[in-house]
This record gives structure tokens, C-alpha cells and sequence, in this order.
């Protein structure tokens, strides 16, 4: 994979300092990363996007470098803020999002509360929101069993967590790939940050997706508000997302004329299959910027 240099910035974004890599030229991208992982995720995708595009990978608020406000401050509305904040602070005001598992959920809110910045959206091995928590089974609960965990409140999970983060940090990766328990080579990035500010925000991010999230799903389905821009849904194959829902259809209802496909790998299509991956959105942004 081609390396390109990268560019760190920290920018105060209304009182939230967010962390973040800016390479490359061109269009403008922001990714998202997922849980318990921080920017570093992209490395290889963000490489070959920067053949094209200005990418910029960040931090979520409450992870990696980014600040770890204590408290209820983690709704996806307030997260995808923070990363329209930074954008404009970077001098773009349009631009493509890409998120991953939880980035996926702030990029989604994202081109729903901020349609005039989000030219395109993708998604990367999620469903909505919404959907999964009106669709809960045991399969789902037992594959899924840490969002009812970190959802508590009761301090529980961050007392357990707190007292061996590595254990919990390599449970999240051991057993999630088709091709063997190896390691994230990003792995000891995610362990450095994953300190006990991050354990208490991660909890967080949980319960409001548990909680206020779903109040502001409802209220956009209630209003019948879809996402309009250019969508682009992938999945791994050997996902419980690519298994247990038809992707496309449970999108089309949020997303009208999603597109999209599933790569061969399970959930970190980043980090597991990052020339696929990459390829796949690059077509999908290029095919975006002419419809635009």
C-alpha cells in the first residue's frame, strides 16, 4: 500500500478539542473511525483515497486524541457536530463522510442534520441504529451483547473495563476475523488510547445510542426524513451484519437508492481487506462527484 504524508491537527471545535491526520489533495473526506479503535484504522484506506482526495481521519470525541468529556455529552448529534466544526475549521464546508461501526452512526446522523455539508455518505458494516435496537433477537443480543453492557448505567461497566483494559480491548478484535484471531496492526495504537477517559466516554457513546440517539431516530422517522445525498452501504461478508440482514433493503428505508456491496472480510472491511475497501469507495466518490 502507497504511503502519503500526513498532516496532524488538533482543532478546538466549540470547546471540544478534536484530533486529526490531513494528506493528500483533491475533494475533501472525513473518516469515522469505529469502536474501541481511534484514526489510525485507515492508515492503508486513507493512503489510497489521498491519490484523489484531502482525507481527513479523526478522532471521535471521547476517543483516540480527541478530548474525553465526563458525562452525558455523546449523543451522535453532538459527535457529528464536532466533526462538522472541524471540517469548517479546515476550510471545508462540503464534503464526503465515511464512517465505520460507531463513525458509521455519527456519519448517518451526520447527513441527516447537516445536509447542506454532506455530499456523500458510507457506511461500513452497520445497520442503522434504529433498526437494530426494534429488531433485537438472541442472535443479535448475543453477538451484540456489549452495547447492552456498555449501556448501562451504573458504573458497572466502567469498573469492570477500567480494571483490565487489555483484556477487553483484545476481546474486541479475537474472533472477528475469517481469517484467524490476528491482531489490528494498528493494535497498539487502540491500547495506547484506550485509557480510562475512554472507557468512561465509550460508555457513553453506548447509552445514548441506547437512549437519546433513538429519540432523534424516531423523530426523523416521524417526519419522514431520509438521508439525500449519494449513499454507499459495504458489509463483511463473514459479518454478523453481512449474515443476519439483507444491508441494502434495511438501508433503502433510511438512505432512498443506497448502493452498495459486501467485501470479503468480517467486520474491520478497513483493516482486513484495505485495497477492497479502498477501491470500492473511491469508485463510489468518484461516481458522486459527477452526479453532484
Amino acid at each position: 500500500m502507497m504511503t502519503t504524508p500526513r498532516t496532524p491537527v488538533s482543532v478546538d471545535c466549540d470547546g471540544v478539542e478534536i484530533s486529526a491526520e490531513v494528506r493528500g489533495s483533491g475533494s475533501p473526506v472525513l473518516l469515522l473511525h469505529g469502536y474501541p479503535e481511534t484514526k489510525a484504522m485507515w492508515n492503508d484506506v486513507a493512503a489510497a483515497l489521498a491519490v484523489d482526495h484531502t482525507v481527513v481521519a479523526a478522532d471521535l470525541r471521547g476517543y483516540g486524541d480527541s478530548a474525553k468529556p465526563r458525562g452525558p455529552h455523546y449523543a451522535k448529534r453532538e459527535m457529528a457536530r464536532d466533526q462538522v466544526a472541524l471540517m469548517r475549521e479546515l476550510g471545508h464546508t462540503r464534503f464526503a463522510v465515511v464512517g465505520h461501526d460507531r463513525g458509521g452512526r455519527v456519519a448517518h446522523r451526520m447527513a441527516l442534520d447537516h445536509p447542506d455539508a454532506v455530499t456523500a455518505l458510507a457506511v461500513l458494516d452497520i445497520v442503522p441504529t434504529l433498526h437494530m435496537f426494534e429488531n433485537v433477537d438472541r442472535a443479535m443480543a448475543t453477538a451484540y451483547f456489549h452495547w447492552f453492557f456498555l449501556a448501562r448505567d451504573d458504573g458497572m461497566p466502567e469498573a469492570l473495563i477500567g480494571a483490565d483494559r487489555e483484556t477487553w480491548l483484545r476481546s474486541r478484535f479475537t474472533g472477528r476475523r475469517h481469517d484467524g484471531d490476528r491482531l489490528p496492526d494498528a493494535y497498539d495504537e487502540y491500547l495506547r488510547c484506550f485509557d480510562l477517559d475512554t472507557v468512561f466516554a465509550s460508555g457513553a457513546d453506548y447509552r445514548a445510542a441506547a437512549t437519546v440517539d433513538l429519540e432523534h431516530d424516531r423523530e426523523d422517522r416521524a417526519a419522514g426524513g431520509t438521508v439525500a445525498c449519494p449513499t454507499l452501504a459495504l458489509w463483511g461478508a463473514h459479518s454478523y451484519v453481512g449474515r443476519h440482514f439483507d444491508v441494502l433493503a434495511t438501508w433503502e428505508t433510511y438512505a432512498p437508492g443506497v448502493a452498495g456491496a459486501s467485501i470479503e472480510a468480517d467486520h474491520y472491511l478497513a483493516e482486513e481487506a484495505p485495497d477492497a475497501t479502498a477501491a470500492a469507495l473511491r469508485a463510489f466518490l468518484a461516481a458522486a462527484e459527477v452526479r453532484a
